[in-house]
């Protein structure tokens, strides 16, 4: 979520403001997910902090950070799934929690650890998930069959969710998310447990989508698959916006990871350790 501009390097961990946009700044109605000082507090941590960020439409958007965050905060927020303590999200313009039925209608949902109705087959789960969205029966099987066609899962189709491997679970939760056409997909950790050829099956489809005008974000862990896949990135820690902007603006001629290390803090030298040296 950020716009194309250069990179906002974070200010230090003494400083009191939130990196990013500015609180007066209003949301941009023009990019296909405008965030502006979303605050998000469980008990006495502090999961999210005044973060403000806006995604281009159009873009392959990566947001990265090291475990505890704040990405998976900050995406359930930006898609009506989590009550922020304050601040505001549009999609393009339309506020989520204003009007959180037409903002949803724009959006595909993909939340790490998605529970499915597993005892449906695969084509009844994304059938019937088109229905929830208001498809008509027809349309939603029309379409639940295209989607199994892309993501290889034809020959699967009427086998029971439950006995799907971790892979083909992902793409039948991305076939759900999909089904109803949105215009922005939010996909958190899509590719966690998914083995080479079923991860090479979603890039496609998602490059597609994006080719032909959509807007994909992803949270992923993996910033090698970030740098080659992504045409945007933000980097999250602490619940802060340490930068954001282009993939190269963002590493600055070095690689992703090594850029999200230093913006992050890398591991510290560690003593002690002499006696697990090998002689």
């Amino acid at each position: 979520m950020s716009t194309p501009d250069a990179p906002r390097a974070h200010p230090g961990p003494e400083a009191s403001e939130p990196v990013g946009l500015g609180t007066h700044v209003p949301l941009d109605p023009t990019a296909a997910v405008s965030i502006r000082n979303l605050c998000k507090s469980f008990g006495d941590k502090l999961a999210v902090g005044g973060l403000s960020l806006d995604i281009p439409a159009g873009s392959f958007y990566g947001i990265v950070g090291p475990n505890g965050a704040g990405k998976t905060t900050t995406l359930s927020m930006a898609t009506g799934l989590l009550r922020p303590d304050l601040g505001h999200v549009s999609i393009h313009g339309i506020d989520v929690w204003r009007s959180p039925h037409e903002a949803k209608r724009l959006l595909g949902v993909l939340p790490d650890g998605l529970r499915l109705f597993d005892r449906l087959t695969g084509a009844q789960l994304i059938a019937y998930a088109g229905e929830l969205r208001g498809l008509d029966r027809d349309t939603a099987r029309s379409r639940t069959a295209d989607l199994l066609s892309a993501l290889g899962l034809t020959e699967a189709a009427e086998t029971l969710v439950v006995d799907y491997s971790a892979g083909m679970t992902k793409k039948v939760a991305l076939a759900s998310a999909l089904v109803h056409a949105p215009r922005v997909i939010v996909l958190d950790e899509p590719f966690e447990s998914v083995d080479p050829v079923s991860a090479a099956g979603i890039r496609e489809l998602l490059t597609g989508f994006v080719q032909t005008g959509g807007t994909v974000v992803v949270s992923s862990h993996v910033m090698d698959l970030v740098q080659r896949m992504c045409s945007h990135v933000a980097v999250i820690a602490r619940g802060l916006l340490l930068a954001s902007g282009t993939v190269d603006e963002v590493r600055a001629g070095e690689s992703l990871e090594d850029r999200f290390v230093q913006l992050v803090g890398g591991p510290q030298a560690t003593e002690g350790l002499s006696w697990l040296q090998s002689s």
